[in-house]
């Protein structure tokens, strides 16, 4: 069983049960009893950070709250919906397993008004912060919004800035403007080279989303409050004098939010961790072609995510550390 649980970590559920000639069926049922066992004992009276997110489990909607201890890299707590209430959910839980909700100190979330409304009811000493690639990604889907807009109402004015009309051209630019300048391709700077010297909306959404990133480069660079306000609200003054709506509208939303995207600049802490775990957890529902069972999902999120000390070793692991075998020999 403790080879099972090891294979289970690293393959399919289908996969390991096939290498060790059971049912799959067999299998998730130990699975789900050593991490329930293992997560009973497990100590989160340590806890001060966290780190907030959901991810989707399968088509329909269907989406689990993930929060994650940002300071040992560990997932603490998955439940089904992303509502208020999972927040609370995580509170009971964290009681549970000898942490206080009020020693919260920190939390990073995305601009959800659903888990900042959890956060204070349930976590009511935590200071909230907004991490930057949620931020920056409201950017990005606000300049995508203009650029598809110009180019349904105003497409021969495009073609005409670029002076072609390649559709391959176009599409350089479409992925040119979703990246960073050095990341560039030579024929997306052949796109961008054009974009920039053009009066089209896109040009400007593009100028106003490396802005917001200049602001953070800035903010970091400094490392000063005042500095990273001063220059956030001469972002937000621009974006609100724009013209351009979805602009507008995510500059009254950085403004309504300015105290938790501060913090997220400032305090050096980010849910990159967070989006990057969530991305092996959709490349394991990849693998095993989907999960019709959520519990068996979750099982399998803090099997591999929770680092627990209480599940059975696996057997195939040496007692004696390799390097000792290898470099000291214990002569007769």
């Amino acid at each position: 069983e403790a080879l099972g649980l090891s294979l289970c970590s690293e393959l399919p559920v289908r996969q390991a049960a096939a290498q060790r000639r059971v049912a799959p069926k067999r299998l998730w049922g130990r699975i789900r009893h050593y991490v329930h066992g293992a997560r009973a004992r497990d100590d989160m009276s340590g806890v001060r950070y966290v780190g907030i997110d959901e991810t989707s489990v399968k088509r329909g909607h269907a989406y689990i709250t993930v929060v994650h201890d940002l300071e040992a890299k560990r997932l603490l707590f998955a439940t089904p919906g992303r509502d208020h209430a999972t927040l609370q959910a995580f509170a009971q839980d964290l009681r549970a397993h000898g942490g206080e909700p009020e020693r919260i100190e920190h939390a990073c979330i995305d601009m959800s008004a659903a888990y900042a409304k959890g956060i204070a009811q349930a976590l009511p000493t935590a200071q909230v912060s907004y991490d930057r690639f949620h931020v920056v990604a409201l950017a990005n889907t606000a300049m995508d919004e203009v650029r598809r807009e110009e180019m349904r109402s105003a497409a021969a004015a495009v073609r005409a800035a670029a002076g072609t009309g390649n559709k391959k051209t176009l599409r350089q630019l479409l992925w040119a403007m979703r990246k960073n300048p050095p990341q560039w391709t030579p024929a997306q700077c052949d796109a961008m080279n054009w974009l920039q010297r053009s009066g089209l909306k896109s040009a400007r959404a593009w100028r106003m989303k490396q802005g917001l990133r200049l602001v953070y480069r800035e903010a970091a660079a400094s490392n000063c409050e005042e500095v990273a306000r001063g220059a956030l609200m001469k972002w937000i003054s621009w974006a609100r004098r724009s013209r351009l709506e979805p602009f507008k509208r995510l500059g009254a939303t950085v403004k309504a939010h300015l105290g938790g995207v501060l913090r997220g600049m400032l305090d050096g802490r980010s849910n990159a961790y967070v989006e990057a775990m969530n991305g092996q957890l959709q490349q394991t529902k990849t693998a095993a072609r989907g999960f019709r069972n959520l519990d068996n999902f979750i099982a399998v999120a803090y099997l591999r995510m929770s680092k627990l000390e209480h599940l059975p070793k696996n057997p195939m692991v040496p007692a004696i550390p390799r390097e000792y075998g290898r470099y000291r020999h214990v002569c007769c």
